[in-house]
């Protein structure tokens, strides 16, 4: 009796899984079909009215991101000392406080 459960359970989850990826499958299929389809109504709207069609492109550029990173590092670079003695002297501004009583 318990190999006909542990057979049907095994069955079960290998189906439920199959089901998983099918369903996922055909999610992205209908996805890309959206994305597709707008793609070309755009288009056919451009080549009716005239204008040239233009593709979708990712307005990012991988050089972008070094060249932030590249010019940050003006600040964490070491100073000599006579630098590190002159910002030292410039940030420090302390004022004395006098401790009072909380009530």
């Amino acid at each position: 009796m318990n190999e006909v459960v542990t057979t049907v359970v095994r069955w079960s989850l290998r189906l439920l899984v199959l089901a998983m990826g099918v369903v996922l499958a055909l999610s992205l299929l209908v996805a890309a079909s959206i994305v597709a389809a707008a793609w070309g109504l755009r288009a056919l709207w451009a080549r009716i009215t005239g204008r040239p069609v233009t593709p979708w492109v990712m307005r990012m550029d991988p050089r972008h991101g070094w060249n932030t990173v590249y010019r940050s590092t003006a600040r964490w670079t070491a100073h000599t000392a006579e630098q590190a003695r002159s910002r030292v002297g410039r940030s420090l501004d302390v004022t004395d406080v006098e401790p009072r009583e909380i009530h």
